[in-house]
């Protein structure tokens, strides 16, 4: 072989087409067709968005509960999308917002959109599966322009290599990743269930107001009666030891995993020697108050380390009250509530006190049904842990066919 020909072979090939060598090279704009069929007659049709997850959706999925009629946009200059077409954001294509329309049709997009059409020598779910490749997305990253934005406009899109077998290969490569892309819906359709189904549990398993009792309750605590509420510095105490060498871990402090060293999450910021110093100590069980708790609520710690002296530390008054309990109540939606109206004008770049917090009622039932609750939760957090693990090996396990199945560039 020529040292400047390409080997346009994939690594995984399925046995009946081993022997049909190399791939078809073109470019993009050889096997597509750019269109704008504008909506210029103002018909109030289904209005879609696209995201990176789902491709198309119904823009009042996208906008929580509205569309561009809502807000007085002149749909006229919208497009039309028909069966079979593809679309894209030609600013956020580099995060993969790309959307094959399949049997959607009389249907309208943005006409920031661009939109294009497939060839007969292409099948339009290869070509699905393709942009997924980790070679399109380097060639993205290659073929944007533009400053602080980055765009892909169809001039550009159109001069990217596609890379191509037979009709019948690609039939096959497209039908097996699009039924690996069923399994991995179906495992995160699962995942969502049992997000919900603790969500909803929580929603009940906690009393919220002052002189009530949750709306379910474990039968040997339903003769307990109300709950008690306690204001917050009751409860907790704040906490500002800096008696350390440095040598502790930096934990990040995140909505996502609570308190957690850095190195395990790859949250490389440079901090000095001599700002270390004044940093507090977290311990074990500790709860943090970041700039962000009037969003996410207040985050736990399972690590011992050292923050940053803007966070404050909250740490229990009473051993008897239990952790997981506060830490799933921190993070409830009923607790954010609460911590934004004491909050009310301060959101911009400012932390919540500790006197602000402490004028909160939180409930404070008796430790057995705290544990009780706590174990109830926490058993689905396994779950969701569990099942986010399987999700995760599922996209691991189509990020490897994908390798697999299409040349390497």
């Amino acid at each position: 072989m020529n040292k400047n020909t390409k080997n346009l072979v994939p690594k995984l090939r399925f046995p009946e087409f081993v022997n049909d060598g190399n791939w078809k090279e073109k470019i993009l704009g050889d096997v597509t067709k750019n269109f704008s069929n504008r909506n210029k007659k103002g018909i109030k049709l289904p209005i879609y968005s696209i995201n990176n997850k789902k491709g198309f959706v119904p823009q009042n999925e996208q906008f929580e509960g509205m569309n561009s009629s809502d807000r007085g946009y002149d749909i006229s200059l919208y497009k039309i999308i028909e069966r079979n077409t593809f679309a894209y954001n030609p600013a956020r294509i580099d995060v993969g917002s790309i959307g094959f329309s399949g049997e959607l049709h009389n249907i309208i997009i943005s006409s920031l959109y661009v939109c294009f059409t497939v060839s007969e020598e292409v099948n339009n779910n290869f070509l699905l599966h393709f942009f997924d490749t980790f070679y399109f997305t380097k060639a993205v990253r290659n073929s944007v322009e533009g400053g602080i934005r980055n765009y892909l406009f169809y001039e550009n899109f159109s001069k990217i290599s596609v890379y191509f077998p037979n009709k019948n290969e690609q039939k096959k490569i497209a039908n097996f990743l699009s039924s690996l892309d069923k399994v991995i819906a179906s495992q995160n359709d699962r995942l969502e269930e049992i997000k919900a189904h603790k969500k909803g549990l929580i929603q009940n398993l906690f009393s919220t107001e002052v002189k009530t009792e949750p709306k379910y309750r474990f039968s040997e605590f339903k003769k307990n009666g109300e709950w008690d509420f306690k204001n917050g510095n009751i409860l907790f105490e704040p906490i500002s030891n800096k008696n350390h060498n440095s040598d502790l871990s930096i934990l990040a402090v995140t909505q996502e995993h609570g308190a957690i060293p850095r190195e395990k999450i790859n949250y490389n910021v440079v901090v000095t020697d001599k700002s270390v110093e004044s940093y507090k100590i977290v311990e074990i069980g500790d709860f943090i108050i970041s700039l962000r708790s009037f969003q996410g609520g207040i985050e736990y710690s399972n690590y011992k380390g050292i923050c940053s002296p803007a966070y404050i530390i909250l740490r229990k008054k009473n051993n008897k009250d239990n952790d997981e309990f506060y830490k799933h109540y921190f993070k409830s939606e009923f607790f954010i509530r609460d911590l934004n109206r004491n909050i009310e004008g301060i959101r911009d770049g400012k932390m919540v006190s500790y006197n602000q917090f402490s004028e909160i009622l939180i409930p404070n039932p008796e430790p057995d049904e705290q544990k009780k609750i706590a174990e109830c939760l926490s058993s689905l957090d396994n779950k969701i842990e569990a099942e986010s693990k399987k999700l995760d090996a599922l996209i691991d396990q189509k990020k490897g066919l994908l390798q697999g199945l299409f040349p390497k560039i």
